[in-house]
C-alpha cells in the first residue's frame, strides 16, 4: 500500500523546454556539453559552489556573453507551472492520504527564477503542499545517486515498498526502484501528474 509520495519538478509539475539554454548559446560557441560543463553543472546542482562562482565558471567557456545574458540563458529552459498542476497538489494535501515529497534536481540561479516567474504567493502554496521539499543544492546531493533516494528514505523514517516517486528521467526512477521505490516514468506531452492516481 503507497503511504508516501516523492515528486521530481521539472517537467512533472512545471514545464521545461530542455534545449533552450544550449540553443540561446549557439551564438557564443556552444556545440555540446564537454566533460568539464557536465561536471561544472552536476557540482552546481550539488550546491558544491554559489551562484557568482559558477557564472565566473561559464564566463571562462564562453567569454564572449555578458553576465547577464549567461544568467537569461541558463534560467531559458523554465516554462509556466500549470495552474490545474497546482490544484492537484493542493487536492491531495488536502486528503492526507498520502505524505508528499518533492525531490528535484536543481540549483539556485533556477529557484530564483521559479520564484520571480510564478510569484511568491503561487511558490509558498506548491511549497505548503509537500511534508518535505529537498532541492539538490540545499542537500549536497543529487539524482540519480542512489545516496539521494536512501536519504530521503531514512531521514523520514519511509519503508521503501511503501512509496511512490514519479520522475520524467528514466536514469532517475531506474535508480529509485533499485532501492525497491515504486515508480512512474512519467512521459511528457503524453502522460500527465494529474493522472497520478491511475497509476498509484
Amino acid at each position: 500500500m503507497i503511504k508516501n509520495i516523492i515528486f521530481d519538478f521539472g517537467d512533472v509539475l512545471i514545464n521545461l523546454d530542455k534545449p533552450a539554454t544550449a540553443r540561446a548559446m549557439l551564438p557564443f560557441g556552444f556545440s555540446g556539453i564537454t566533460p568539464s560543463l557536465d561536471q561544472l553543472f552536476k557540482d552546481y546542482e550539488k550546491g558544491l559552489m554559489g551562484s557568482s562562482e559558477f557564472l565566473d565558471e561559464v564566463s571562462s567557456h564562453f567569454p564572449d556573453a555578458n553576465r547577464e545574458y549567461l544568467i537569461q540563458s541558463w534560467n531559458a529552459i523554465l516554462l509556466d507551472f500549470p495552474e490545474e498542476r497546482l490544484q492537484f497538489l493542493e487536492g491531495l494535501a488536502n486528503e492526507k492520504e498520502f505524505r508528499l515529497f518533492l525531490l528535484s534536481n536543481t540549483n539556485d540561479l533556477h529557484m530564483e527564477s521559479v520564484r520571480q516567474q510564478i510569484g511568491m504567493e503561487r511558490y509558498n502554496r506548491f511549497k505548503n503542499v509537500f511534508d518535505v521539499f529537498y532541492l539538490s543544492y540545499e542537500i549536497g546531493m543529487r539524482k540519480p545517486d542512489e545516496e539521494i533516494f536512501q536519504f530521503v528514505l531514512d531521514e523520514n523514517g519511509l519503508i521503501a515498498e511503501e512509496t511512490f516517486f514519479v520522475d520524467d528521467v528514466q536514469e532517475n526512477t531506474v535508480a529509485a526502484a533499485g532501492l525497491g521505490i515504486k515508480v512512474w516514468n512519467l512521459r511528457v506531452g503524453q502522460e500527465d501528474i494529474t493522472q497520478l492516481k491511475s497509476r498509484l
